[in-house]
């Protein structure tokens, strides 16, 4: 349960925070949105270099492993630097990637530059971000996450236009030297990220605020020094793996999150060879899921904040409906329903998006947040190079986009029947 003493009205829920969230949404904007992007930025270079979709696919794979492996760092990294320099630097990193990878004329200076470097800076800029706005807000947490990520969402939207100009205009090497400019201005956006206690109810009295922060902690005047193991789990906070309602937290986001990147990339294609649509009406389902998911963004968290409806259900009950709606879209040719089936999916996901995150900072103390975002990565990688690697084979063996849909939700299946049973049991404890 938390114990954090900001959590507890003390925090500014508001104020400059909301800077703060400007500063999420304009780094999200111009770096979260870059996976949605890469084959349109790449495919010339790598198809030029002789490589077919398994290069692509190789690029993309190293950039999700080693974003996800930095959790194995970002919790003692975030303790140690605070959230404003581990996005700076993650910043720089995504930036200074890209801009090497416009000069890349192999397929490993590719996967240096863009897999290894681009990758790892992406890894250190979500958890940052998300402990920026999470440690401002509390009651209008949802809200706030909410807009942040809707940063993401106009990213997917306007950066594919920007980036189709500059194919155009200055060519593939000048394309990304300038999309990498562009990153930089996480920079700026991470510049916002003020520490929360110089705007905390408590910030004039600092006795009073390291009381507050050291009240639930026990005194022993005498300890023995601490190991070289000990500060490894201190650091990392792996007393959470002790935590069973955690490490099921940890487990259903890592396969929502694995079903999810898997849904993106078979998405496009079974509109195309299996509902038989042409690529205007591939284009026009892709705008409509992007737009309604930025609809839901802004829209859906300002609900849940006013009724107080938790996160984890919230994440519960749109695993679901994603189900169902999976279900039916599998089983669709028909243009128009899959026009609607598109947008209300958009609708919907967005509340398990925005909401992966929110569901660890809902069970974690501020203290502790850092350290379980890690520990989630490293889950969702795992999970994603392992479940992901198996989703994709069963697609190839069987050759049937509708059966790979079908394979996701099995994924989606296993979150409801872990999660469902603890949720209820919590519910009616209460």
């Amino acid at each position: 349960m938390k114990d954090n003493p900001l959590s507890d009205g003390l925090v500014p829920d508001g104020g400059w925070g909301w800077m703060v969230v400007l500063g999420v949404a304009l780094t999200n904007i111009f770096n979260q949105s870059l996976i949605s992007i890469f084959g349109l930025l790449f495919s010339q270079q790598l198809e030029e270099l002789g490589q077919t979709t398994t290069g692509v696919a190789l690029v993309m794979n190293v950039n999700s492993i080693v974003s996800n492996s930095s959790g194995f760092i970002i919790g003692p990294a975030i303790k140690t630097f605070s959230p404003r320099r581990v996005a700076i630097f993650g910043s720089l990193l995504t930036g200074t990637g890209l801009i090497l990878s416009s000069q890349s004329r192999t397929l490993w200076q590719i996967l240096i530059s863009y897999g290894g470097i681009v990758g790892f800076g992406l890894g250190l800029l979500n958890p940052s971000t998300f402990m920026a706005v999470n440690s401002y807000f509390s009651r209008k947490r949802g809200q706030a996450v909410g807009l942040a990520l809707a940063g993401t969402g106009i990213g997917q939207m306007i950066m594919p236009q920007i980036v189709r100009y500059l194919l155009d205009e200055y060519g593939y090497r000048g394309a990304v030297l300038i999309v990498g400019a562009l990153s930089f201005h996480g920079i700026v956006g991470a510049s916002l990220f003020q520490p929360v206690e110089w705007h905390s109810y408590h910030s004039n009295n600092s006795e009073e605020y390291e009381k507050l922060l050291d009240s639930d902690s026990p005194k022993h005047p005498k300890l023995p020094p601490e190991t070289v193991m000990g500060k490894l789990k201190r650091s990392m906070d792996l007393h959470l793996l002790k935590d069973f309602s955690f490490l099921n937290i940890g487990f259903g986001v890592a396969l929502a999150y694995t079903s999810s990147i898997n849904f993106s990339m078979i998405f496009p294609y079974f509109l195309q060879f299996s509902a038989g649509l042409n690529r205007t009406d591939v284009a026009l389902c892709m705008s409509l899921l992007a737009a309604m998911d930025l609809a839901s963004r802004l829209t859906l968290p300002t609900l849940t904040d006013r009724y107080r409806i938790s996160c984890r259900m919230i994440f519960l009950v749109g695993a679901i409906l994603l189900i169902g709606i999976r279900v039916i879209l599998a089983e669709t040719t028909h243009r128009k329903t899959l026009f609607v089936i598109s947008g209300l999916y958009g609708y919907i996901r967005a509340a398990t998006v925005v909401n992966q995150n929110l569901c660890v900072s809902e069970h974690c103390s501020q203290e502790k947040l850092a350290g379980a975002l890690g520990l989630v990565m490293i889950a969702k990688g795992i999970s994603v190079i392992s479940l992901g690697q198996l989703l994709g084979w069963v697609r190839d063996l069987t050759g049937s986009y509708r059966f790979s849909l079908h394979m996701q939700n099995v994924l989606l299946v296993l979150v409801v029947l872990f999660w469902l049973p603890e949720v209820l049991w919590k519910r009616f404890r209460q």
